[in-house]
């Protein structure tokens, strides 16, 4: 017991040692919207993993947490390392989260995060037509509403990054939150609507409600015993994708439960060998780069 212990605690502390030297950037320099018109001094922070050999590919991630908080380690600067490896750029968000009936404030953040990732392209080495999303859970929620909620920007804003558009290229999604009925999860619901949310909010942010054939392509996994998000989130949210024709891939994993084994193992391999052969047919990273 001492022994894995000491091991958690050794991955906790490499994860806030690599967080500790990435540099935060505030997406919100101006004030943060609270989606009623209002604006907060809140600070919503992007850290920026370059890849040494950057091939122009960038995801932003989306750790979970049930919107009751952010799992940044395992869901979020671990796997900003891992894109590295194949040459993709990863930007771990630090999203606001709701609570005091502020359910649109994580959509925002993430909408922002990808203009942003836009407006800097140049600066950072990104093809800003090659810029997705990913997320974890509950993250996974965000990155499927950001996919399927999105716009063209707004040219005559003074704001450059405004100006950008905000619908991701391409969404990674893993064992995720899609809908707000009665097969999502219900602490991710409580935390992001409240304790008793309107039709119109339950339709608007359960993803396989929301798909449209202007939704970009997406990627989902899921093991088929998670005790904690039925499977059946990524079934609705696949089915959706396919009568919309969108291109679209659902792995469904034999075993590994919510978090697959604590993020390593065959399972988590796969989803990750799995999405990358999937981005190289994508011609989102060069195919056959996978290792």
């Amino acid at each position: 017991m001492r022994f894995f212990i000491s091991l958690i605690a050794s991955v906790l502390l490499i994860h806030r040692t690599a967080a500790a030297v990435v540099p935060a950037i505030n997406l919100w320099e101006k004030g943060a919207p609270s989606g009623d018109g209002n604006t907060t001094e809140e600070k919503v922070n992007v850290r920026v993993f370059p890849a040494e050999k950057p091939n122009g590919a960038a995801v932003i991630i989306c750790p979970g947490g049930g919107y009751g908080g952010l799992v940044t380690g395992g869901e979020g600067t671990g796997i900003a390392v891992w894109l590295n490896k194949h040459g993709i750029t990863g930007i771990v968000l630090e999203y606001r989260l709701p609570g005091q009936k502020r359910s649109m404030v994580p959509l925002l953040d993430a909408q922002r995060a990808i203009r942003t990732v836009r407006a800097r392209a140049s600066e950072w080495k990104i093809d800003p037509k090659r810029v997705g999303v990913m997320g974890f859970s509950a993250g996974g929620h965000l990155a499927s509403t950001a996919a399927t909620h999105f716009d063209a920007g707004k040219p005559d804003s003074a704001d450059a990054v405004e100006r950008q558009g905000c619908r991701p290229d391409f969404a990674v999604l893993v064992y995720p939150v899609i809908s707000m009925g009665e097969k999502g999860h219900a602490g991710s619901r409580q935390n992001l609507l409240g304790s008793a949310p309107s039709a119109e909010q339950i339709k608007f942010f359960s993803g396989e409600l929301n798909v449209t054939a202007e939704t970009c392509p997406v990627y989902v996994t899921h093991p088929v015993d998670d005790k904690t998000v039925s499977v059946e989130n990524s079934r609705l949210f696949y089915q959706a994708l396919q009568a919309a024709k969108v291109p679209a891939k659902l792995l469904e994993l034999p075993s590994g439960g919510h978090g697959l084994n604590g993020y390593k193992g065959p399972m988590w391999d796969a989803w990750q060998v799995g999405s990358l052969e999937w981005l190289g047919e994508l011609k989102i990273i060069p195919a056959g780069g996978v290792h």
